[in-house]
């Protein structure tokens, strides 16, 4: 039987981390006890099959990125060490077991020989696979690495770390170049939109913040969800994210014009640890801390039409419900969407 989506993921211990292949219908997971797993992935019911598991890490996995050939997958952990295992297998590969000072938080490959990892200290370090070492090493951020980006060109690193700062990096000439002013809160998340010229950071605190490519020192914008925290955050167009949050609700968020679109999932009370879009942008993951790896519709996201003009919100509005598994599509659908006429005095956001 065919299904909008594939059916829940379920683990015997919290997934920290989770990535899905740039072609094919696989997702690497990593948990709390250091293991990685490997799942192909179907909207046929009961096609979700594991591959492979890898038990190598000693303590928790905190990140899983594929490499972009998708041949490879980097692991990185509490124990400091990072892991490239082959996906076919998930045999080890390579492993740079003190590969930094304090326990690793992110990945990021960066081209097919690149790849950048971040420190709990606020530690940085780019690695070359061909060398198998270092190229570039920095330290210009108090608190940990939290998430990071890449232009489409490899050659500018963006890193949102726990001091609230953005750190920018320059990949081609091994160098740092700029800290941005301190924000409110810790910088949780960093995404690039509008074709590379703005850069969109979310925060500990719910709140958004916008930067210009050009104009790092200090965010051109910002504007606060209805949401205790925004923990990741994923682009699935040009000007829409997917952000999630400390209460478990997955939000659909427009930049510029800036608005809360509506909610396309959620784990129920449950914090959000990371997301990943598939390749082709209709489906979406999340894992959280109940255990589970879901999957959402997001097809009829690049459909939506934001107006420039904003009505006023009205309080206490429901978020609008943007598929069918999202709270509040059931019976009381339209209970939810008693103002789908005006689907923007539903939206939760405030905005400067």
């Amino acid at each position: 039987r065919l299904r909008d989506t594939p059916e829940d993921i379920c683990f015997e211990a919290t997934a920290n981390a989770i990535a899905l292949h740039p072609a094919r219908p696989l997702l690497a997971a990593g948990d709390v006890d250091g293991d990685v797993y490997l799942y192909s992935y179907s909207c046929t019911q009961g096609e979700n099959r594991q591959l492979w598991s890898s038990g190598h890490h000693l303590k928790s996995c905190r990140d899983v990125a594929f490499s972009q050939d998708g041949q490879k997958l980097l692991t990185v952990s509490k124990d400091k060490s990072i892991h490239v295992l082959t996906v076919e297998e998930g045999r080890l590969e390579t492993r740079f077991p003190k590969a930094h000072s304090s326990a690793l938080n992110c990945v990021l490959p960066i081209d097919t020989h690149l790849f950048a990892t971040g420190d709990d200290d606020g530690g940085l370090k780019v690695w070359d696979l061909r060398k198998g070492d270092v190229v570039l090493e920095a330290r210009q951020q108090e608190e940990y690495i939290s998430a990071m980006a890449v232009d489409g060109n490899g050659k500018i690193l963006l890193t949102a770390s726990g001091d609230g700062t953005l750190g920018v990096f320059n990949v081609k000439r091994r160098r740092f170049d700029l800290l941005s002013e301190p924000q409110n809160g810790d910088l949780t998340s960093v995404v690039l939109l509008k074709r590379g010229k703005k850069v969109v950071c979310g925060s500990s605190e719910g709140t958004i913040y916008l930067f210009n490519w050009d104009g790092f020192g200090a965010a051109s914008d910002r504007f606060a969800l209805r949401a205790e925290s925004i923990d990741c955050m994923v682009p699935i167009t040009d000007s829409i994210v997917c952000v999630g949050s400390l209460d478990g609700v997955i939000r659909v968020v427009n930049v510029l014009p800036n608005r809360v679109l509506g909610c396309i999932g959620q784990h129920l009370g449950e914090p959000i640890e990371q997301l990943a879009v598939a390749p082709g942008g209709q489906l979406l993951a999340s894992c959280a801390h109940d255990q589970k790896v879901k999957f959402w519709d997001i097809s009829a996201l690049g459909g939506l039409v934001v107006d420039d003009y904003r009505k006023k919100k009205k309080k206490g509005v429901p978020l609008r419900a943007l598929s069918s598994k999202a709270a509040g599509s059931g019976a009381d659908f339209f209970a939810d969407l008693r103002d789908e006429a005006e689907p923007e005095a539903a939206v939760g956001s405030d905005s400067d």
